[in-house]
């Protein structure tokens, strides 16, 4: 895993954490499946930039700081 992956990977899952949201209501939240969030949160898969945007509007942040 590249260290962008790796960062976005650990941001990601750090945010979801603390606002106490499993896989499957980030998910429903951010209109992915539950499936493809597990794969991100492992570093199968990179997001595109409209599913990180997703997923930080999902998580109330900027998309840049699920990069940082």
């Amino acid at each position: 895993m590249e260290p962008t992956q790796r960062r976005f990977v650990m941001r990601l899952k750090k945010v979801r954490a603390q606002r106490r949201l499993s896989q499957e209501e980030l998910a429903d939240k951010a209109g992915v499946s539950r499936q493809y969030l597990s794969r991100l949160e492992i570093g199968r898969h990179d997001p595109s930039l409209s599913t990180l945007v997703k997923l930080a509007k999902a998580l109330r942040v900027k998309p840049g700081e699920l990069l940082e």
